[in-house]
């Protein structure tokens, strides 16, 4: 399957512009907001369109209230275009169905990034909708429907953070993988039998990824500042967490939850509370957070410590170790550093197979 822009936009330099960076999609120009209606018309197989929000005739906002009052547009996926001073124009455009922006003057790699993970989101809805017609036919594989909607969704939440933290390369695939080595060895060593069973360990593994997902509503000056937070800037960066609990909220009764997003959440909401109770969103103590908000604490930090970061460079493994047990009680659970003290050699490989 092939993805199918259009080009919306008034300005001959930023088509010009927009056209050579994805020119291997061909796509479709419009110069104006009638233009580019009367167009999609004849082209309802259109999949994204960049949309500047100031044009003569009819603007991006009409055009994104004509995609969003009629069904047959549903399905197409708007980008808008904004100027650097045009944040209330980025909210509006937002609150009208826009699910991205890029801000003019245009960023060659991020407009070419963006359109490639939204691409690569619509795809696969595209490739879930013909697999689930061929799948209704199959009462039998309605387990594994779930399940790949499931993996699709995460994947594709997370593919979306990307896009705002270009530098977060492999953190998901360290993390998550070295939960399961620390879950491994705690059945091993005869802890939490009774909760780490294989399928939640796979289950803590598959939704580990999503512990960040609330960043995509950290602005890009806080999350992408080189330098140290201030503490109003600390604060809005701490909104993440809430950010991504009410993300994954569905108003149904609680004992229909799907476990997987009990899970997640529990990341989301535990993973920078601290065992000793100093820790936020809810600044919870000891056992009261959540086994996979500690599990996610320790390898987060550890992850961040080891990592090059826009503010900072990465620090040896063994100089990361001390730093986690002298965190011993204070922000991590005892036993949890213990475990991962005992497979540090592990914990430094998962590191190393995973690298940026």
């Amino acid at each position: 399957m092939e993805l199918k822009i259009m080009i919306i936009d008034d300005s001959l330099m930023d088509i010009a512009m927009i056209e050579n960076i994805l020119s291997d999609y061909k796509p479709l120009i419009a110069y104006d907001g009638e233009m580019g209606m009367e167009m999609l018309d004849q082209n309802l197989d259109v999949d994204l369109i960049i949309l500047d929000l100031n044009m003569p005739k009819m603007d991006g906002f009409q055009v994104l209230r004509e995609l969003k009052k009629d069904p047959k547009y549903a399905k197409i996926i708007p980008i808008i275009l904004t100027n650097y001073d045009e944040l209330e124009n980025e909210i509006l455009g937002l609150e009208l169905g826009a699910i991205d922006y890029i801000r003019k003057p245009i960023n060659i790699e991020s407009l070419r990034k963006r359109v490639e993970i939204h691409g690569r989101m619509k795809l696969i809805s595209k490739e879930l909708e013909h697999y689930n017609v061929e799948l209704e036919t199959l009462v039998d594989a309605r387990t594994s429907e779930l399940i790949l909607t499931r993996d699709i969704a995460i994947h594709a939440m997370v593919a979306l953070l990307e896009v705002r933290d270009l530098e977060s390369g492999n953190h998901a695939k360290r993390t998550q993988n070295s939960i399961k080595a620390l879950c491994e060895q705690l059945v091993k060593d005869g802890y939490y039998l009774d909760i780490l069973t294989p399928r939640y360990i796979q289950e803590l593994f598959d939704t580990s990824p999503l512990h960040d997902i609330g960043k995509v509503g950290t602005p890009d000056y806080i999350l992408l500042k080189p330098g140290k937070l201030t503490p109003g800037e600390f604060e809005i960066m701490k909104k993440h967490t809430t950010y991504g609990i009410d993300a994954l909220k569905y108003e149904v009764p609680n004992c229909v939850t799907p476990s997987f997003v009990k899970t997640a959440s529990e990341f989301v909401s535990g993973h920078h509370e601290k065992y000793d109770g100093s820790g936020y969103p809810a600044g919870l103590k000891g056992d009261n957070i959540p086994l996979p908000g500690r599990l996610m604490a320790i390898v987060d930090v550890y992850d961040a410590l080891i990592s090059k970061r826009i503010y900072k460079d990465p620090i040896p493994h063994d100089e990361a170790l001390k730093i986690i047990v002298a965190q011993r009680g204070k922000h991590f659970d005892p036993l949890l550093v213990d475990t991962f003290v005992k497979i540090e050699e592990q914990i430094r490989q998962i590191s190393l197979q995973y690298l940026q």
